[in-house]
C-alpha cells in the first residue's frame, strides 16, 4: 500500500483503487444562494445537488476556523465533541500536533457563537426550506478537518447512517473553510443516484458502498474555494478521496431534516442499506 493510499493511524486499511476517484468532470454551480431560482431547485431534484460558489464570507470563514480550534484547544471546558484520528488517541497533544491530529468535531454550534452564522444563515435556510418543502432543522453538525495524508471517505450515501423514512428529504450542507482540491481530497458525487434508492452498505475501510459497485463513469468531482458550498441529496452517492497535498483541506458539514420528518428505528434502516445483515457479501 502507498502512502497515497494511506490515512494517518490506518495502515491496517485496504487500499483503494486509484481510479476509484476519477476526477474528470465538475459539478456545476451558481454563485450566489440568490442566484438559486426554480430551474436550480428542479436541479436538485433531477441531479441531487446545488453548488455555491460565494455562499458565505471570508470573515464567516476566517471567524469558523477560529472557533474550530479554539474549541480542539479547550477553551470551553464544557466541549467534548472532540474526535482524534486512531493513531493519537491517548496521546498528550497540544497547539500544532493536537491540531493535526483531529479527524473532527461533533455537536459544536450551540458551543461557539460564531457557528450559528454559517448553521442558520438566512440565505441557506430559505433555500433548504424550498427544496424540503418544510422548516430545516439542523440534526447533525460535523468539523471535518482532513491534513496531508488525511484519509478517504468512501462512497457511501448518508441516509446509511440516520433513521429516516427514505421519501424524507435530507439534505447535506458542506462548507469549504479552505480550498477544497483534486488534489486535498474534496467531494466526489454522482448526480442522479439519490433517484435510484438505497444501496447496500458493508463496513470495509468505513460504512461504504462496496467499491465493485461504484459506477466510477459517473463521478463529478467539487472544488471549492473558501466560503464555497455544496448542497446534496441524503440518498446521493458521494465520497472524497485522501489528502494528496500538502495542505489542509477544512470543512463543516450540516445535516437538515424537514421539520415534519417521522423516524424509524435502526432494524428498519438496515434493512435498506445493510447489506451483511441480509447475507449479501461485498
Amino acid at each position: 500500500m502507498s502512502g497515497a493510499q494511506r490515512g494517518i493511524g490506518e495502515a491496517e486499511r485496504p487500499a483503494y483503487a486509484p481510479d476509484l476517484y476519477r476526477s474528470v468532470a465538475r459539478a456545476r454551480r451558481v454563485a450566489r444562494f440568490t442566484d438559486i431560482g426554480d430551474a436550480q431547485l428542479n436541479f436538485f431534484r433531477r441531479e441531487g445537488y446545488l453548488v455555491v460558489d460565494r455562499a458565505f464570507a471570508p470573515e464567516c470563514i476566517a471567524a469558523a476556523i477560529n472557533a474550530v480550534y479554539d474549541l480542539i484547544d479547550g477553551k470551553n471546558p464544557d466541549f467534548r465533541g472532540v474526535q482524534l484520528e486512531a493513531a493519537h488517541r491517548g496521546s498528550d497533544l497540544k497547539g500544532a500536533a493536537l491540531h493535526c491530529a483531529v479527524r473532527k468535531l461533533m455537536g459544536f454550534v450551540d458551543c461557539d457563537d460564531r457557528f450559528p452564522a454559517l448553521a442558520h444563515d438566512p440565505a441557506l435556510r430559505g433555500v433548504l426550506s424550498q427544496l424540503m418543502d418544510d422548516e430545516p432543522v439542523l440534526f447533525q453538525e460535523m468539523a471535518l478537518l482532513k491534513p496531508p495524508g488525511g484519509r478517504e471517505k468512501p462512497w457511501h450515501q448518508d441516509c446509511a447512517y440516520f433513521n429516516y423514512p427514505l421519501d424524507t428529504v435530507i439534505v447535506g450542507v458542506w462548507i469549504a473553510l479552505d480550498a477544497a482540491t483534486i488534489d486535498n481530497g474534496c467531494l466526489h458525487i454522482m448526480p442522479g443516484t439519490h433517484r435510484e434508492g438505497p444501496i447496500e452498505h458493508f463496513k470495509v475501510r468505513d460504512w461504504q458502498i462496496c467499491d465493485t459497485g461504484v459506477q466510477r463513469e459517473r463521478d463529478v468531482a467539487v472544488p471549492l474555494a473558501p466560503g464555497g458550498c455544496l448542497l446534496w441529496h441524503g440518498l446521493l452517492h458521494h465520497g472524497s478521496p485522501q489528502n494528496e497535498s500538502r495542505r489542509m483541506r477544512r470543512a463543516l458539514q450540516f445535516h437538515y431534516q424537514p421539520a415534519g420528518a417521522a423516524k424509524t428505528s435502526t432494524e428498519e434502516r438496515m434493512q435498506h442499506f445493510g447489506g451483511e445483515v441480509r447475507g449479501a457479501e461485498c
